[in-house]
């Protein structure tokens, strides 16, 4: 998953985790105390702290058969290979899922860590063996392997859940900083858009159901991460690789910092924008780009950042702001970004609208505009992402019941997985999930769209089903 720009941090966390099982296995032979375990401690501690300086914690997963530091996959090569499953093999035994280091080590902590470890490895209880070995310690701490069973997603759902709020708060964080006078670095920012590009060509469906989670507290947080999502998406339906795909889920996830100098009684406002307000606030693309180019760690991927701040509002005829002229063409992503922040706004709440608009009537103000502010290619590829009935769109079924769609269906759009939430007889449920492509044995498809319908009517919380 790493990128040219983000292979220290990618090495530092495969040596974290090779140097880690290299101390385990050393242990194993030689006492805690036997000067070829103090020095493999030593060198881990110099690998370690760094990270925990840079990060504040460090948390080592393992999901599956693979581990995520900090919830990023480690990909790793043959070298590794060895090592690597001996880990996994380990945690297993031991049941560990996960081991955060909360606070910078030293060879006191670790060489209890690895007394506990050992210990743990011969009880028939293991992992609670581990846990109160290391209770004492404030700096590490473990949390239980969950189980994972076949042809079950049990934690998949979570991992994704936990990838989209992990850049919900970095966004906010940022935002905080930059207000606070701070100089802030660019390089966290890919470590999560990558986060998202691995969860997204793993779990498209799942990740894109996120952006259906609208947080009208926190809307501009919200909006940037599901504003990266959907432009991820786009650009992955498009053919662009990975490293592609990283760049351009940083561009999307910039594309607002403008606003951080808008003024909050503008931005928060209620009711329409006077003239006076409205100017200022066309003014955030411009301010987005110096507020990029004061970022630390400024790059090729910076200067694209910059390009989709300023373009994004220009639309596709340039009818848009800023106002330019003698312009050639929009960047590419700039293209994506302005579908992805149209469709994203237009189905929120907002202060000044606090109901949202139905995804499928957004999407038809959106086919309006095409050719105008949207770029109609572009735009063709969205709508064949999004689906007919888009994640989140309530539709009523010609069996009576309600039912929220739940997943695209990319060869009959018109067929989507739902989630059943209100039954024949009016009656409220929480499942189950059916596919509206399902048949009888006469041929006959067991259920049908007849129309769709305002979920805020039905005071229907769409976080309750889609999380």
């Amino acid at each position: 998953m790493a990128v040219k720009e983000d292979r220290e941090l990618i090495s530092s966390a495969k040596d974290i985790i090779n140097q880690l099982s290299i101390i385990l296995r050393t242990a194993n032979i030689h006492s805690p105390s036997n000067i070829a375990v103090t020095t493999a401690i030593e060198k881990y501690i110099a690998l370690l702290n760094p990270l925990i300086k840079s990060e504040r914690s460090i948390l080592l997963e393992l999901i599956g058969e693979f581990f995520y530091i900090n919830g990023m996959r480690i990909r790793y090569s043959l070298d590794y290979l060895i090592n690597f499953n001996f880990l996994v093999r380990e945690f297993k035994k031991r049941e560990i899922g996960s081991v955060i280091f909360k606070d910078f080590m030293n060879p006191v902590d670790l060489q209890t860590f690895l007394k506990a470890f050992i210990e743990s490895g011969f009880s028939d209880t293991p992992y609670d063996t581990m846990s109160e070995g290391i209770d004492a310690l404030s700096s590490i701490k473990i949390d239980r392997l969950k189980k994972i069973k076949e042809d079950e997603d049990v934690d998949t759902r979570k991992i994704v859940k936990k990838t989209y709020f992990t850049a919900v708060a970095y966004i906010q964080g940022l935002f905080s900083k930059i207000e606070a006078g701070e100089r802030v670095n660019i390089k966290k920012s890919k470590r999560i858009v990558e986060a998202m590009v691995d969860r997204l060509l793993e779990e498209e469906q799942l990740l894109i159901g996120m952006t259906a989670i609208k947080d009208y507290d926190e809307y501009t947080y919200h909006h940037m991460v599901n504003v990266s999502i959907l432009s991820i998406a786009l650009g992955q339906r498009l053919g662009l690789n990975k490293k592609l795909l990283a760049v351009l889920g940083i561009t999307a996830l910039f594309h607002d910092i403008g606003k951080i100098r808008t003024p909050y009684e503008i931005l928060n406002k209620p009711g329409d924008l006077t003239d006076d307000e409205w100017k200022i606030m066309k003014r955030h693309p411009v301010w987005g780009v110096r507020a990029i180019l004061k970022l630390r760690g400024f790059d090729s991927t910076a200067i694209r950042s910059v390009i989709v701040s300023f373009e994004h509002h220009i639309h596709n005829d340039f009818s848009g702001y800023p106002r330019v002229s003698n312009y050639m063409d929009l960047d590419l992503y700039s293209k994506i970004v302005c579908i992805a922040d149209q469709y994203d706004a237009m189905t929120s709440s907002r202060v000044y609208s606090r109901i949202p608009m139905p995804p499928d009537k957004a999407i038809s103000i959106m086919m309006e505009r095409s050719g105008i502010q949207l770029d109609p290619v572009l735009l063709k590829f969205f709508i064949n992402m999004i689906g007919v009935f888009p994640i989140g769109t309530l539709v009523m079924l010609d069996t009576k019941e309600l039912g929220l769609v739940f997943e695209s269906n990319e060869v009959m759009g018109d067929r989507p997985k739902v989630v059943i939430v209100i039954d024949s007889n009016g009656n409220r449920l929480k499942g189950p999930v059916v596919s509206l492509a399902q048949k009888d044995e006469t041929g006959r498809y067991l259920r049908s769209i007849v129309k769709t319908l305002d979920p805020n009517k039905y005071n229907i919380n769409l976080a309750e089903y889609l999380l």
